[in-house]
């Protein structure tokens, strides 16, 4: 066997007259008539190999077989190439092997879409997540998986250097609330009972708090039964970690070295520490929701004062309601809209439950458009001032309830600021959302939820609020947003055990349900448990977000589609009906 003695990203014009040998795939073949050339691919570059007549027919003979694909191995001399055909893309570009010998490792049939590092298509994603072993192998996806490595091993040396301890957490524990559904694995030695893969590692690296591992951390694996969507799947990972002895804002000062590392490694930008903080409430008043792209303004005006002024009766009965009237003003992009454009928008927001858009165009007299007429100059005037609109731009207003108004202009904020290319899609903007709500409202269940997870401690501030009005009590919960997107997320814990209690049964536990179902935190908490919180950095989005990707699909190596299903293996798939009997299970079909 021709074992390899560089890789296809190696040579360069040090290495003329050295014998080497490559091993590789075919990228592509080119027969020159009396020469043939083939690029041979790796994961580490590209190598131009040419066979020439001298070496003897029966290398010519097998380099005229070679296709696309094939796997092979190359012994040859590394030369120069000749003046004007040096290729400056390639890493490799100044020198061609001239081979004299050749052994095909493997053969392959045509595949079902092109791999090869020159062609621009992009196979359709079914036929790729298909056959992931090819599309594994082209070079756009080989990038993205080393950035994930680069990223493994960047956290993992941070943290370190922070004085954490990477601990590894069970896969197969007991199912217990946290907001979405288990996955549920059967245990064949304890009939009609269940393990549940873990949906994060919380309760266990509080749990490591309180044994005195006073820095965990973890790249772990977690799982969540839910509805998929482009930057969701199943089985995902997260960069877990867990401190003691701290209050909120030295998990926030802590995780900002790593931060500041990221972007470094990643963008080359030297990032300003602190980042800046943005309080929940002044976030969803500011920008319709609680992870804002700040990358831009266009920021959201509450609008009551001026609508009150009004006999527009859209605005009338809005504030009669108490609801809300609210807007944003669009720069630029009074001329960019037609009428057509602006329905569409209606139509768009409508999917919130939104009944209408007022819009108004703004020119150097007066703002116009199918509603104008109801705003008197001096109304135009405060409109024009409450938004600081210049000639040109466009006001969107929205009246409605507080949750579909922020929705609403949330959604048409984000889609008007990348029509109208208002920021550098490169440019990253990195900043933290505070103080978000303990609890939410149910209405359908009829009572109160966790907002993040019910292990969260309230601001001490707000603690009385719990027996007098919980919808008020403010969490010490916070999430790194990047770019608008949550890029990570986390709490204080509550380490008093009957904070713990109160906080279950606001839930709606009993005693005994709690003892049920956490009997074993309840029980550590009561045993010296220090002050701790943490959080969790979505591994995969941050990957996504710094491939410069919008499918989170993307940058996991074997993802599911949007069904939860993997096209390569078949899964989910049956199982014979021994292994049922096994586990005490009886399908519906049986």
């Amino acid at each position: 066997m021709l074992k390899r003695t560089h890789t296809c990203g190696a040579l360069n014009a040090t290495k003329a007259g050295e014998t080497v040998i490559l091993n590789g795939w075919v990228d592509v073949r080119r027969d020159h008539g009396g020469l043939i050339f083939i690029d041979l691919r790796d994961r580490y570059g590209i190598t131009q190999v040419v066979f020439e007549p001298d070496a003897g027919e029966p290398l010519m003979e097998a380099a005229r077989e070679l296709r696309s694909e094939f796997v092979i191995g190359v012994q040859g001399t590394v030369s120069r190439r000749l003046e004007g055909k040096t290729n400056p893309k390639l890493a490799t570009g100044e020198i061609e092997v001239r081979a004299t010998k050749l052994e095909v490792f493997n053969r392959c049939p045509t595949p079902p879409f092109e791999i090869s590092a020159t062609t621009s298509a992009e196979p359709n994603e079914e036929l790729r997540l298909s056959y992931r072993f090819l599309d594994l192998r082209r070079p756009s996806m080989q990038s993205i998986l080393l950035l994930r490595h680069r990223l493994a091993q960047l956290m993992r040396n941070t943290m370190s250097s922070l004085d954490f301890v990477e601990v590894e957490t069970p896969m197969l524990g007991r199912s217990t609330p946290e907001g979405a559904r288990d996955f549920l694995v059967p245990s064949r030695v304890h009939p009609s009972h269940f393990y549940a893969l873990p949906q994060s590692p919380q309760l266990y690296k509080q749990i490591l708090m309180v044994a005195g591992y006073d820095r965990y951390f973890q790249i772990a694996r977690c799982f969540r039964d839910e509805d998929l969507r482009a930057n969701r799947q199943p089985e995902f990972t997260q960069l877990d970690l867990e401190m003691s002895f701290v209050e909120f804002e030295d998990v926030l000062a802590t995780m900002e070295n790593l931060v500041q590392a990221i972007a470094k490694e990643f963008t080359g930008e030297a990032l300003q520490l602190p980042l800046p903080r943005l309080e929940y409430h002044d976030s969803m008043e500011r920008f319709g929701n609680d992870r804002p792209d700040l990358r831009y303004g266009m920021e959201l005006k509450d609008l009551a004062d001026l609508a009150a002024k009004t006999d527009f009766q859209v605005f009338k009965s809005a504030l009669e309601s108490n609801n809300r009237v609210r807007g944003l003003c669009a720069p630029g992009a009074a001329e960019k809209y037609s009428r057509k454009d602006l329905d569409a928008l209606t139509e768009s927001i409508k999917l919130f439950g939104a009944k209408g858009l007022v819009w108004l165009k703004v020119e150097a007299e007066t703002l116009t458009g199918p509603t104008a007429k109801f705003f008197t100059p001096e109304i135009q005037a405060e409109l024009r001032a409450r938004f600081d609109a210049k000639t040109g731009d466009l006001i969107l207003i929205v009246a409605d309830t507080q949750s579909v108004s922020s929705q609403s202009l949330s959604t048409l904020r984000i889609r008007l600021a990348s029509e109208l290319k208002l920021y550098d899609p490169k440019a990253f903007h990195y900043s933290w959302i505070i103080k978000f709500p303990l609890l939410a409202w149910d209405a359908e269940e009829n009572r109160w939820v966790a907002e993040h997870h019910p292990f969260t401690m309230p601001l001490p501030e707000d603690l009385h609020l719990l027996d007098t009005d919980p919808g008020k009590v403010r969490a010490q919960a916070y999430d790194l947003v990047i770019n608008g997107e949550e890029a990570a997320g986390g709490t204080i814990r509550i380490h008093d055990s009957a904070i713990q209690s109160k906080v279950f049964s606001l839930l709606g536990l009993t005693s005994e349900q709690a003892e049920e179902k956490f009997g074993f935190l309840l029980s550590a908490l009561k045993f010296g448990a220090p002050p701790h919180g943490g959080m969790a950095f979505g591994f995969d989005r941050l990957v996504m977000l710094y491939a410069g990707l919008d499918n989170i699909r993307e940058c996991i190596a074997f993802p599911k589609t949007a069904k939860g299903a993997d096209l390569m293996t078949g899964a989910p798939g049956t199982v014979d009906l021994r292994q049922l009997r096994e586990l005490h299970i009886r399908t519906t079909e049986q």
